[in-house]
């Protein structure tokens, strides 16, 4: 499908664009180009082709949220450089 000047003009009127004479040519040619691919889209025989969500079939691999056990205080806190009681010691970021 070609698009002509004056419908790259009213789109751009439509988009509040200023566009040179340079800028009209080419998007004739870049928005012809893309309507002509939608157009070959279009023409396609998918009749026999499944209707999916996503290009790619995927499953969510999902787990079950089970309780285990976490390190104990003591070992936690042995990889801290600084600690106060039960807590992490850093350094303040905002001044």
């Amino acid at each position: 499908m070609k698009i002509t000047q004056d419908e790259v003009l009213h789109i751009a009127k439509l988009s509040r664009l200023a566009l040179s004479t340079e800028e009209v040519e080419m998007y004739q040619q870049d928005l012809s180009s893309i309507l002509g691919y939608m157009d070959t889209l279009n023409s396609l025989d998918t009749r026999d082709v499944t209707a999916t969500s996503h290009a790619v079939a995927s499953a969510a691999f999902l787990r079950e949220d089970t309780v285990t056990p976490s390190l104990p205080m003591e070992k936690v806190l042995r990889n801290a450089p600084d600690q106060d009681m039960d807590h992490f010691r850093v350094p303040p970021v905002i001044e």
